[in-house]
């Protein structure tokens, strides 16, 4: 898969995961979309590492299953990262 491919399964995992875990991760659409590469990557990586499965086909099942998961690790992440301190 190119880095296009890679651009827009962040993308549309980004705003999987947002959905998913709603809240105030701080940063708007935008910084989640971004998170959402961030976290395709790192889903591919854990799935190469862990199970070895990668992320090598864009219609693949385990592809967006590794892409969401990062995701939502990389969104949880972000949130402990910018989440306000009373």
């Amino acid at each position: 898969m190119g880095i296009l491919g890679w651009i827009v399964l962040g993308l549309i995992a980004g705003a999987i995961a947002k959905a998913i875990k709603p809240g105030e991760q701080g940063g708007g659409w935008f910084t989640t979309l971004l998170l959402g590469v961030v976290g395709a990557i790192v889903g591919g990586w854990i799935g190469s590492a862990l199970f070895n499965v990668g992320v090598n086909q864009f219609w693949s099942l385990s592809t967006w299953i590794l892409a969401i998961g990062g995701s939502l690790i990389v969104l949880v992440m972000w949130g402990l990262l910018t989440r306000k301190r009373a």
